[in-house]
């Protein structure tokens, strides 16, 4: 059993994981390194995974007008899923990056480089949840399952972006905001453009947050040669992120205009009002970041779980008019 005193390099846990997580306190040991792995003592990635994916779900249901049983296994599907395929592409990340990592500060006490486990047994635990996200991935449409089957390309290619790219990040929006997508079209069998655009807009937010995130490895960034937008953009960055800020507003406006709501005016004003209350959420992030401060870098990243959230009830109140 773990002290209470132990540091956290003596007990296992990761420097930058929430304190006091479910994983450090109640988890069997034998089954911390592996949770660690999928990050499960940092949730904020999942909600950040699975977003997009209600997002997408929602306006499909908006653009068809019409709701079905099936919706309510995609949307926990998509909860489950998210859970399982960012667990299986943070190992995958750990993986390529063990090197790297142990360079980092913040990421030297992860499970591979702290020798938590093998790199053996990393690849293992990648294909056990990879397999079973495959499994639930199985009951959605067919053009459902190539588009979850594709993902896996942005998925394998951003770990090695940060070596060859100074925007590492457009690749991290690529993979994370696959789900808008991959959503709307188990809800309507097809790929539309009202997708396509929530898509973009996803990869706008995720250079919001990511460069925001970015800022705190900047300094051991510099010193192993890895890129970051976060390094690109130095005292330039609140510019920046002001610029990422409009862009994934005003694509997630022109989404919900695509997605052509019908019944009353009243359900498109509600709709409307989703990307303007993220708007808002991002607009009060900035006025917060502080080029210098990594805690407050942290806790801005985290807080977009809330960011992303405040579109979700307006898509639902305007699914009820």
């Amino acid at each position: 059993m773990t002290g209470k005193n132990q540091t956290p390099e003596a007990s296992g846990a990761v420097a930058d994981a929430v304190k006091g997580n479910w994983v450090d306190r109640l988890a069997p040991a034998w089954s911390r390194p592996y949770l660690r792995l999928a990050r499960a003592d940092r949730p904020i990635g999942t909600w950040l995974l699975l977003l997009p994916c209600w997002w997408g779900l929602l306006l499909a249901m908006l653009h068809d007008g019409r709701a079905y049983w099936h919706d309510l296994w995609i949307f926990a599907g998509c909860g489950i899923g998210a859970w399982l395929m960012r667990g299986a592409g943070c190992t995958w990340n750990d993986i390529t990056d063990r090197h790297i990592d142990g360079s980092v500060a913040r990421t030297a006490s992860r499970p591979i480089p702290s020798g938590q486990v093998s790199v053996r047994q990393a690849l293992a635990w990648l294909v056990a949840q990879a397999l079973v996200a495959f499994c639930i991935l199985l009951t959605f449409n067919a053009a459902a399952i190539a588009l979850g089957v594709l993902a896996l390309v942005p998925v394998a290619i951003y770990p090695f972006a940060k070596r060859f790219t100074w925007w590492p990040q457009v690749f991290l929006g690529l993979a994370f905001n696959w789900g808008a997508l991959l959503a709307w079209t188990a809800h309507t069998g097809r790929l539309e453009w009202p997708a396509i655009v929530l898509y973009l807009s996803g990869i706008a937010w995720t250079l919001f947050y990511d460069t925001i995130y970015a800022h705190q490895d900047k300094e051991d960034d510099a010193l192993i040669g890895v890129k970051s937008t976060a390094r690109l953009f130095e005292d330039r960055t609140a510019r920046w992120l002001s610029l990422f800020l409009v862009l994934s507003v005003a694509l997630q406006t022109l989404a919900v205009i695509l997605t052509g709501i019908g019944g009353s005016p009243f359900a498109l004003l509600v709709a409307l009002l989703g990307p303007w209350a993220m708007g808002w959420h991002m607009q009060w992030q900035l006025r917060r970041f502080d080029l210098d401060d990594s805690d407050v870098q942290l806790a801005l990243f985290r807080s977009n779980r809330d960011a992303g959230l405040l579109p979700v009830p307006f898509f639902a109140v305007a699914l009820l008019l």
